[in-house]
C-alpha cells in the first residue's frame, strides 16, 4: 500500500502568494459564515513561523492557517 502525500503534487512546486486585502475581505466575508471549531497540534518553530509570516501580510495566523488548508484543498482536486 503506497502512501499519498498531498506535498508531493506538483501543484505544491509553484510558488503563490497571498494578497493582504484579499485576505482581510475574506476575513470579513467569513464571519458571516458559521464556522466548526476544530484543533490541530504543531510543533512551537511552525506555530512561530506562521506568525511571522502572517505578521509580514498582516493578518492574524489563525486566518493564514485557514488560508494555507483552503489553498491546499484547491490544488488537491478530489472527485
Amino acid at each position: 500500500m503506497s502512501r499519498y502525500y498531498a506535498k508531493s503534487l506538483k501543484e505544491y512546486e509553484e510558488p503563490f502568494e497571498f494578497d493582504s486585502k484579499k485576505i482581510l475581505e475574506a476575513m470579513r466575508r467569513a464571519k458571516k459564515g458559521k464556522k466548526i471549531p476544530t484543533s490541530i497540534a504543531l510543533e512551537p518553530s511552525t506555530i512561530k513561523r506562521l506568525k511571522a509570516i502572517a505578521g509580514k501580510i498582516g493578518v492574524p495566523y489563525q486566518v493564514l492557517m485557514r488560508l494555507f488548508i483552503l489553498e491546499g484543498l484547491k490544488r488537491v482536486k478530489t472527485g
